[in-house]
């Protein structure tokens, strides 16, 4: 985030909002000016103090790793319950299969407790979740909290106008110092709850450094290769290096992310690039071509996974099961993969590897969206909003409190037994703490993983390596009204066709034409809004 910016006047027409709205009428007479969004009070900042650490988090980004759980966590709600009263609905979406109901899971039923209140969260799979909020904005029957996407928005200040709370007089300013684990949320997280010149919402903090290239270290060491090549050059020996078709090994497995990897060696745009105020999309670059080219000679040599082209979702098993060997992924998956693949593998290691220049030297990082969404709030009484963050700030208690604790390991005994000081799930709990309350609002991210503190170290290297080289998306806290009505379906377009050429199909030259048309039909349009609101925020 700029460094001029602060939580007082961040920005102007924040991005994020859900997919597909069907919101006839519900903003009509309402026209707040995008740039009063410039005059917000973001809530003050006050981390929490937490627990001392061999690797301590940095303004710059890095986040803090810990070997162990503190023997004796600190109580989050010393005065009881904190928010007693009606039940509270919460729609929200999982990429884990949807846990037991509260009646059957003894973590859900503890945290209701201790919440004070019965937390009834309504789950839906992440891939019908846009339709889900869609169809529950159009229907008007709205639960009190519901998560909203960032990706793509349709009438999104219109509709947080006309149905949702504005907090700002909850969480603006030093007003935040009612709800301190809320407070503990860095600056940068807070960005897209801005719209219609108020906090509408709640962020779900993630980690800057965004995810690695994972390697199977693993494999790697069985055949003595090296795991950090220096240039495009030696990348594509390594992946040559790497493969044997006879044992159904390859090096990667989705075009999509290998695109994005090499991209990040030649110092492409991360999404969008800014110069003075104008905007290029990515695929727009030079870059974007010589990484077509690229990803199509790899493809060409067999080092992609066979059916990498034409089947989703599966690169996560290739990878886990080793019949990949490199998987660009988000930071939560390196703890994931141990937890899913480490014990049907004998000596499964993971390592990251860091874009190299394509041309030698160093490369850079793509930064990972500080917060993967918002929890937006339904019009209500004072009394009542005021209950409902309560429950958010107890459900946003950091690392070392029984708060934490409870969320994110369940109860002693039934879903964690105790290794040390360490919570180590049981079967039981490796179902019950699927409860999503990370897609409601949460601490910030640590880096801690129990069951083999080990590996810590070697995230937290990662995180030294990766936050100096990033390179931000200026349009993250940016809103482009045409973007969110269309798009993720021209992207879906262009990832169709960028494929296609990736993969043979069609030729690389085909890419200017592809992108006239990207420009003709909305690009332009979009690059326009975007400028726009960036203009209003540095004004």
């Amino acid at each position: 985030m700029n460094s001029a910016l602060s939580r007082r006047g961040f920005l102007t027409g924040v991005g994020g909002a859900a997919a597909g709205l069907a919101l006839a009428g519900c903003g009509d007479g309402i026209n707040i000016p995008a740039a009063s969004n410039a005059k917000v009070e973001l809530p003050t900042y006050i981390p929490y103090k937490g627990v001392p650490t061999s690797m301590p988090s940095s303004n710059a980004g890095i986040t803090p790793g810990y070997l162990h759980y503190p023997a004796n966590p600190v109580k989050s709600l010393p005065d009881g319950p904190p928010a007693k009263g009606p039940g509270i609905d919460i729609m929200t979406l999982i990429f884990n299969p949807v846990p037991p109901p509260a009646d059957r899971n003894v973590m859900w039923d503890k945290l209701n407790k201790s919440v004070g209140t019965e937390l009834n969260y309504q789950i839906t799979p992440v891939g019908d979740y846009p339709n889900k909020f869609a169809v529950t904005i159009a229907g008007g029957d709205l639960p009190d909290a519901m998560l909203m996407l960032l990706q793509s928005a349709s009438q999104r200040p219109q509709m947080l106008a006309a149905l949702f709370q504005d907090l700002t007089e909850h969480l603006s300013g030093d007003n935040i110092r009612d709800y301190p684990y809320l407070a503990n949320i860095p600056t940068a997280s807070w960005a897209p709850t801005v719209n219609n010149g108020g906090i509408y919402g709640l962020p779900m903090p993630r980690m800057l450094s965004g995810g690695p290239m994972y390697t199977r270290m693993d494999l790697l060491k069985e055949k003595d290769l090296d795991p950090n090549p220096k240039n495009f050059k030696e990348f594509m020996q390594l992946c040559k290096d790497l493969t044997e078709p006879k044992k159904s090994r390859y090096a990667l497995g989705d075009p999509i992310t290998a695109f994005d990897f090499v991209m990040q060696m030649l110092h492409g745009p991360n999404q969008w690039g800014v110069k003075d105020g104008r905007f290029t999309y990515y695929f727009e670059t030079e870059e974007a071509k010589q990484t077509l080219d690229a990803v199509r000679r790899l493809t060409k040599a067999g080092v992609m996974y066979p059916d990498a082209y034409s089947v989703v979702g599966k690169v996560k098993d290739w990878f886990g099961n080793g019949q990949i060997a490199l998987n660009p992924d988000a930071p939560a998956a390196w703890n994931d993969f141990y937890t899913t693949y480490a014990a049907g593998t004998k000596d499964f290691e993971l390592g990251y590897m860091m874009a190299p220049g394509f041309d030698g030297g160093p490369g850079v990082q793509w930064q990972g969206s500080a917060n993967y969404a918002v929890l937006i709030l339904k019009k209500a009484p004072k009394q009542r909003i005021k209950q409902i963050l309560r429950a958010m700030n107890a459900l946003a208690a950091p690392f070392g409190t029984d708060g934490y604790l409870l969320r994110k390991y369940g109860v002693q005994g039934d879903d964690h037994t105790l290794h040390g000081p360490d919570p180590i799930l049981t079967p039981k709990g490796q179902s019950e703490v699927n409860l999503p309350t990370i897609f409601t609002t949460d601490a910030p991210q640590v880096l801690y993983y129990p069951a083999k503190p080990d590996i810590v170290p070697v995230q937290y290297a990662f995180q030294k390596a990766a936050i100096p080289v990033l390179m931000p998306n200026p349009a993250e806290p940016l809103y482009s009204a045409t973007n969110g009505t269309i798009g993720v379906a021209l992207k879906t377009v262009l990832d169709d066709q960028r494929k296609g050429i990736m993969q043979g199909r069609l030729p690389v030259g085909q890419w200017d034409g592809i992108m006239k048309k990207w420009r003709k039909d909305a690009g332009d349009k979009i690059r326009a809004e975007y400028e726009q609101a960036w203009e209003n925020l540095h004004r």
